[in-house]
């Protein structure tokens, strides 16, 4: 009781106390009513109430329970074949509409140059798009649902967490509430794949409950991993606060090691090549010379029909219970999940001819696919059973929203790291220049690894995708002000 009334921010003998003796009576009566009924939902209705009171109250408070909620948040199958992920989506429904009646009683107090801002520009336009291909969709539908969490991702953690993450205290809280909770949930899945020897054939079924597979596991951890390193410094050394998280660190790093997978292992020495790119004022050319490399591949594939050259053997393409072999078959073209990518690659080519302009319609790659798949990259899984995506986060935006639609988010990820390091080597304040090489160093990470999945769709990638633009732009505005250190 004594911890909520912190959270509440209630203090003893506060004419509001009679809340805590009602919220206590309220629980046990809802768990008494719960057993007696068979029913877990009632157990839960009187903290479900209690949130709902809290957002009228502080929502920053609430903003801060989601984050602390989402490496916990579990994948839930819903009736009508819906999914949501429990329970950080329901607190982003509600912050929503929160935000907007906020919004509307206070918008003559918003900062215009937040709006205003380039980044914020290049995401407007970026929705404003995905808007104009759902109305053109093959299911309206299912566009509909997908633009709708697009609108609740970026109105909670852009929008609003501009309006949450103004203080270097916000920072650090945003730092405690998420990774607390996400050291719980690797330790779940490092103490249960102990129990197997960290065995490479287990990896994939210690994720459970609060991971949906390894790849998004170790990819968060790596995205992550960058706050947690410059949180360092936001500590006295020696301090009780320092030593978490330079334990965090390493465990981080353990943690990934025992995740076996490749993408993050990238992303860990892609994070050093970064850093030096910003510190040395190499965005520009870094970028043009990806640009320039993507161009000469797809130049390549495309003459004379050479990507029927990767075409693999249906009987050599099997998964692999040994990672070492793993590593080998990649480089060989056998390895079952790298070929099943390049299966809905080339399906994906086909579609993007079909429909270059407006796209199939934003969430609809995996409805139409398989009528534009070659059997000769055919796998063992191609069945798809799992209704996984493209595993390629820019051909599935090009398939589903034409070549305008990957035109506008390329041009949001340009403008997010050219802003970036202008904002880095523009500000003066030391604390500043580390959070924010931590949030451009997670968004570029997110960008590589997009190069090979597609979860940024995801609360656990999405959240901090998102959440660490809307923390350049806040530093934008603040840099060269006064220091924000407590």
């Amino acid at each position: 009781m004594k911890s909520l009334a912190n959270l509440l921010a209630i203090p003893k003998g506060h004419p509001q106390g009679w809340l805590f003796a009602l919220f206590s009576m309220g629980t046990l009566v809802g768990i008494f009513a719960s057993i007696y009924l068979n029913a877990w939902w009632i157990a839960i209705l009187p903290a479900g109430l209690l949130v709902l009171w809290l957002t009228f109250v502080d929502m920053k408070k609430v903003f801060f329970l989601m984050m602390g909620c989402i490496p916990l948040s579990m994948e839930q199958a819903l009736p009508g074949g819906f999914a949501t992920d429990l329970p950080s989506e329901q607190f982003m429904w509600l912050l929503t509409l929160a935000g907007i009646g906020w919004f509307l009683m206070h918008w003559r107090s918003v900062d215009v140059r937040f709006l205003r801002h380039p980044i914020s520009l290049a995401i407007l336009a970026h929705l404003a798009w995905i808007t104009i291909t759902m109305a053109a969709s093959e299911d309206f539908f299912v566009s509909f649902k997908y633009l709708l969490a697009k609108g609740w991702y970026f109105t909670v953690f852009y929008f609003l967490a501009a309006r949450f993450l103004q203080e270097e205290r916000d920072f650090k809280q945003l730092l405690w509430w998420f990774f607390v909770p996400l050291v719980y949930a690797m330790t779940t899945v490092v103490v249960r794949h102990a129990a197997k020897g960290f065995a490479f054939e287990e990896v994939g079924f210690v994720m459970w409950p609060h991971f949906r597979n390894h790849v998004m596991y170790a990819c968060l951890l790596a995205i992550f991993l960058p706050f947690v390193w410059y949180g360092v410094y936001w500590y006295r050394r020696f301090s009780w606060r320092w030593w978490f998280l330079v334990l965090g660190v390493l465990y981080l790093v353990f943690a990934i090691n025992f995740a076996y997978t490749r993408a993050a292992y990238v992303a860990l020495l892609a994070a050093v090549g970064i850093y030096w790119v910003v510190r040395w004022r190499l965005m520009k050319a870094a970028l043009v010379a990806v640009a320039l490399g993507f161009v000469l591949l797809i130049g390549f594939l495309g003459t004379r029909d050479n990507w029927l050259l990767f075409a693999p053997d249906y009987e050599k393409t099997i998964s692999h219970k040994r990672f070492d072999n793993l590593l080998e078959a990649t480089t060989k073209l056998e390895d079952i999940s790298t070929m099943e990518r390049v299966y809905r690659w080339v399906a994906a080519s086909y579609m993007i001819q079909e429909k270059p302009w407006t796209g199939f319609g934003p969430g609809t790659f995996y409805f139409h696919y398989k009528n534009y798949t070659v059997s000769s990259f055919k796998t063992y899984v191609s069945d798809n059973p799992e209704h996984s995506g493209i595993h390629n986060y820019y051909l599935m935006v090009t398939v589903e929203q034409g070549l305008p639609g990957l035109f506008f988010y390329l041009l949001l990820c340009a403008v997010v790291m050219l802003k970036g390091e202008e904002i880095y080597h523009h500000t003066t304040n030391i604390s500043h220049r580390r959070t924010l090489m931590a949030a451009l160093l997670c968004f570029s990470l997110t960008n590589l690894l997009m190069l090979m999945n597609d979860f940024v769709e995801t609360d656990k990638i999405g959240a901090l995708f998102i959440l660490s633009v809307a923390m350049m732009v806040n530093l934008d505005l603040k840099r060269n002000g006064p220091s924000l250190l407590e």
